[in-house]
């Protein structure tokens, strides 16, 4: 892009004048992460105005994205110390050198090699600044909190399990989707594992950029944690599969000495409200034939998404990390607009635009 921006006409007038290079193009596409979050609210906010979108119901799922470092990368404390000595040691043989240096090219080379120094230094620094939300994430998940690692190529990144089954580091891309059209309404990048704890935030984010809560929220069995549910309980009805009962040791047994499940439909005793609701209405035919839109929706949209080139971040840091996730979601919804409404990217009226004016 920097090179078409200075030898072809059409990017060259799209410039006017302006200087642009290759930094000035990678810090806009890696350092605004607020900037996308504003153009993804302007952009639902022209397709809801239009009537091209409804909120009836929204789909969420989440994918992991392969993270830009290496499993090799993730180092304990003990290890990170020791890294951090030498990086310390090496930064300070770069500095004398640099200064002792008789040529400009001698000079240039060893201020070059002074900060490739000092930035490893900083990333084992940030390394041993996640660890203790790591150890703690680990103590949650029955784990020993003394084996936390983290990565000293970036810190932020965490091993997760992926959809092949192995285990890679990277980031949990969260998407919330619109089921009729397809319009991705709410994003987010964490580097959490798992799904428990991002319906809330969903919701309220969607609620806060629309003013307005889907009626219907589809998710996977990865998401419904009892207390998510009662959450949002006043915003939307989740729909989401109800997990298969604990074995009991006091289960009652059949004739053949076989455990005698409870409905898993049926509320329990220490069910909220909101959760028994959610599995009374899981229980009926039409919330299952409704549910079978999720993957219809949430698989096809991580797919294009793949599709496009979202399969490994080339950045690193969750604020870079968002950024990118931020472009491919307005390229997501653009491609959308061409189907949707036409009009608003300058091709004409589109249908939902014509029976929104005639309604």
């Amino acid at each position: 892009m920097a090179r078409l921006s200075q030898e072809h006409d059409a990017y060259r007038w799209i410039c006017g004048g302006v200087s642009v290079n290759y930094h000035a193009l990678n810090d806009f596409l890696a350092c605004n992460e607020a900037l996308m979050d504003e153009l993804l609210t302007d952009n639902v906010a022209a397709l809801a105005a239009a009537g091209a979108i409804c909120l009836e119901r929204v789909a969420q799922d989440g994918m992991r994205v392969r993270a830009d470092a290496g499993a090799a990368s993730f180092r304990r404390q003990a290890s990170l110390q020791e890294h951090l000595s030498e990086a310390g040691e090496l930064v300070q043989s770069a500095k004398k050198a640099a200064q002792v240096a008789p040529g400009q090219t001698q000079r240039k080379a060893q201020a070059a090699k002074l900060r490739a120094a000092q930035e490893r230094e900083q990333r084992i620094r940030a390394a041993l600044e996640q660890l203790p939300e790591v150890a703690a994430a680990k103590k949650r998940n029955g784990g020993k909190a003394e084996e936390a690692r983290a990565s000293i190529t970036d810190a932020e990144a965490r091993v997760m399990k992926m959809g092949d089954g192995g285990f890679r580091p990277a980031f949990n891309v969260q998407f919330a989707t619109t089921c009729e059209e397809q319009i991705i309404v709410g994003m987010a990048v964490v580097n959490a594992g798992s799904d428990m704890a991002q319906l809330v935030p969903r919701v309220e984010q969607v609620e806060q950029r629309l003013g307005q809560s889907p009626g219907q929220w589809l998710v996977d069995g990865g998401f419904p944690a009892h207390e998510q549910i009662d959450a949002v309980a006043e915003r939307t009805d989740v729909y989401a599969p109800v997990p298969e009962p604990r074995p009991r040791k006091d289960a009652t047994k059949d004739e053949q000495g076989h455990e005698v499940k409870p409905d898993k439909h049926e509320p329990r005793l220490d069910d909220s409200e909101a959760v028994a609701e959610w599995r009374q209405r899981m229980a009926k035919p039409e919330a299952k034939e409704l549910y079978k839109q999720r993957a219809a929706t949430a698989e096809c949209v991580n797919a294009q998404a793949r599709n496009r080139g979202l399969s490994r971040m080339p950045v690193r840091g969750l604020t870079r990390v968002r950024s990118m996730v931020g472009l491919f979601v307005l390229a997501h919804n653009l491609m959308r607009m061409v189907k949707l409404a036409p009009l608003l990217v300058g091709l004409g009226v589109g249908v939902k635009t014509i029976y929104t004016q005639v309604a």
